[in-house]
């Protein structure tokens, strides 16, 4: 056993490995900006560009020399670039093609904000025509961009820094830098980005060191580390829980029994109708109206809090009852299925109690699906019920997890996600284990 264990662990390494993937793509791509979902659409690109620099997503997500800037968004001038854009960068910006200078005339770049010293830049222009002359920057002089003595379109790049004040050649940028246009020239696109400290300083490798140390990162509401945000919320999660499982199981169980034993009597049927019931009504009707009739109506358990076990007898209770139903069903499609074997034949021919067959001999034959079951529903208690723990105002993580979400918080709500799926990793080896244990036909190999 203890070579499959360590077999499995190490078949997991590359599991543990995509899940951190998945989360990182889930919430820094297709998330969108984290900046702009706490600041707001409407935060200046300055305020935009110091919060991402804060937690690091300032940087390229995967791997690159470069990354790119609120200072100077990319723009590409065409008939779709709107005029707001287009008015930022002046009378040359009119019309819906390229940027056209006239011999002399002066392009200024509409840079956000003052560009932070220290730094190394990358300036790309893609244009054609005569060229583009000098502007301003260390010693007065903005070195040449590049000639353009083509027709085609060519891309011209120019590397510099940005300087500190008390250097001796710093030049306020106030706005911008100008280039000057010389005997016509057309601009297409403009580019500025930042230099990295190299090829792999970026969003995923921070993200996959920070989490091989255990770091969750700070959460950007509560200005907390994540981990121990997690830490204080998961006592109160297993609290509710756990208990639901237990009496949720063990209902379960003893009603499939009772089905399987009386199969087509009428307690069979009673109780199949009632578990159609349970699982008919919405999982907030039942929360709704026990809160309203048992708590507030006739007073019989706290309506809010967690300040004893009291507070947690009528979420329970709720969440036990929801889940019976299902559970009921499914252990009962799997006890009729093992009712038909030979063995329990042969127990009834020996005269054996109904409830030796039933305890004994069938339960012990259908343990394989229940603890699959089981087993899948293990991740969950970690995170709690959002639901619950929402409506009654009990501090686990599902509470922590819909403030994160309505704040969003993405630190925490990746914190929680990724947590999760760990741990539904390891729920699987588990019951692997449980498997060969209950069952004498499994072999671990």
């Amino acid at each position: 056993m203890a070579r499959y264990l360590f077999r499995r662990l190490l078949q997991a390494i590359p599991t543990v490995a995509g899940v951190v993937l998945v989360t990182f793509v889930l919430f820094q791509v297709v998330g969108g900006s984290p900046a702009a979902m706490v600041l707001g659409q409407n935060a200046g690109a300055a305020s935009l560009e110091e919060f991402d620099a804060a937690h690091g997503w300032n940087k390229p997500l995967f791997y690159g020399n470069w990354a790119p800037t609120r200072a100077l968004e990319e723009v590409v001038f065409d008939e779709r670039t709107p005029p707001s854009v287009r008015a930022k960068w002046g009378a040359a910006a009119e019309g819906d093609g390229p940027l056209k200078l006239t011999e002399g005339e002066v392009l200024e770049i509409p840079y956000a904000f003052e560009l932070p010293p220290g730094e190394t830049w990358r300036l790309t222009v893609t244009g054609r025509g005569e060229g583009f002359d000098e502007g301003c920057g260390k010693e007065k002089s903005f070195p040449m961009i590049g000639n353009f003595f083509s027709n085609h379109w060519k891309k011209r790049e120019k590397i510099f820094q940005s300087l500190e004040k008390s250097d001796e050649f710093f030049q306020p940028l106030e706005k911008s830098f100008p280039i000057i246009g010389k005997n016509g020239a057309e601009i297409l696109s403009v580019r500025l980005e930042r230099k990295t400290r190299h090829f792999f300083d970026s969003q995923l490798w921070d993200y996959a060191k920070r989490v091989a140390r255990w770091d969750l990162g700070t959460s950007t509401s509560l200005n907390r580390p994540v981990g121990e945000l997690l830490r204080e919320g998961v006592g109160p999660s297993l609290a509710l829980t756990v208990p639901i499982l237990v009496v949720e199981l063990v209902t379960s169980l003893t009603l499939a029994l009772l089905c399987a034993w009386r199969r087509g009597a009428w307690l069979d049927k009673a109780l199949v109708g009632v578990c159609v019931g349970l699982m008919s009504v919405n999982y907030v009707v039942w929360i709704v109206a026990g809160q309203y009739w048992l708590a507030y109506r006739w007073g019989w358990f706290p309506v809010w809090g967690f300040e004893s076990w009291r507070h947690l007898l009528l979420p329970v209770i709720i969440g036990a009852a929801t889940g019976v139903g299902a559970n009921v069903r499914f252990y009962r499609t799997v006890l009729l299925e093992q009712m038909g074997r030979e063995y329990v034949r042969t127990a009834r021919a020996k005269g054996l109690s109904g409830g030796r067959i039933l305890f004994v001999h069938l339960l012990k034959n259908a343990l394989g699906p229940v603890i699959t079951n089981v087993a899948l529903a293990l991740p969950y208690l970690y995170t709690g019920s959002l639901l619950l723990e929402g409506f009654f105002g009990i501090p686990g993580l599902g509470y922590l997890s819909l403030n994160a979400v309505q704040s969003a918080d993405v630190e925490v709500v990746r914190g929680v996600v990724l947590v999760g799926a760990l741990l539904f990793t390891l729920a699987n080896v588990l019951a692997d284990l449980a498997l060969a244990w209950v069952d004498p036909r499994v072999r671990l190999s």
